[in-house]
């Protein structure tokens, strides 16, 4: 693959993967829940990708039974865009982190590697094989509209995916006994947050990806009735819209914003 096929895209989320225990159960639950349609991927492996408009915008896979015996959560990550993956995994083990998943190919698709960051969220680097559609400041219903990496060290994280994919410091927000919430982009366009958990929290640093709806109030009712739970409920931010987050009947972490 051409470096110069994403040599422009550098540091963009291109595609949402949810690895989860019961693949059946999590379509049921997002697509009531958001809205979203599902079509098929035919390849070998059993591979079911999340659309918006008819657009894909990820993908739902099953646990391995090795994992599923090891007692791994169901989680989603996401694959950023690199113009060389391999390049981004020694970038990424030089600092610190970690490979999950060693680089390998998926054919007319592109190449990838999924990665484990010093404070232990997981993320994949992801190289394609044609220059993806430019979508950044373009958020439908369904879509993918924030990030957020929750994390032991707000500031070596940021400094570490700086490193990698060449992330800006975009801005930051005094949360008081929370701390500092760090905002950061690409090309002057805000992709999301970062913060560091208070210890109390005691859980593992996880990107939280958020899907836009619209009404986060009336998608709170929803969640319990489809088997989810709301862990933090509907909140204002000050970016003038409103969130909840949530796990999926399975235990995947997820998050919803609708914006005023």
């Amino acid at each position: 693959m051409s470096a110069s096929a994403t040599a422009t895209s550098r540091g963009r989320f291109l595609w949402f993967d949810l690895v989860t225990t019961d693949p059946a159960g999590a379509i049921s639950f997002y697509t009531n829940l958001v809205g979203w349609e599902t079509q098929t991927w035919p390849g070998a492996v059993p591979y079911t990708m999340w659309t918006v408009n008819n657009t894909p915008v990820g993908g739902v896979v099953a646990h391995t039974p090795e994992a599923v015996k090891a007692g791994a959560p169901s989680h989603w990550f996401a694959h950023i865009s690199t113009p060389n993956v391999d390049d981004a995994v020694a970038a990424a083990t030089k600092l610190g982190g970690r490979v999950i998943v060693p680089a390998k190919d998926i054919p007319s698709v592109g190449r990838y590697a999924i990665l484990r960051d010093p404070q232990g969220a997981v993320f994949s680097a992801y190289a394609p094989d044609t220059t993806p559609p430019e979508r950044e400041g373009h958020f439908p219903i369904g879509g993918f509209m924030w990030q957020e990496l929750n994390t032991s060290d707000a500031v070596a994280g940021f400094d570490f995916y700086h490193a990698i994919f060449g992330w800006d410091h975009i801005s930051q927000m005094d949360m008081g006994e929370h701390g500092m919430y760090y905002m950061y982009g690409r090309n002057g366009e805000t992709l999301g947050g970062m913060y560091t958990l208070p210890p109390s929290y005691k859980r593992p640093a996880a990107w939280l990806h958020y899907i836009r709806v619209p009404d986060v109030d009336r998608s709170a009712l929803q969640v319990p009735k489809l088997g989810g739970k709301v862990t933090q409920p509907p909140m204002d931010v000050p970016s003038g819209s409103r969130i909840l987050q949530g796990t999926d009947p399975q235990g995947g972490a997820f998050a919803l914003v609708s914006v005023q």
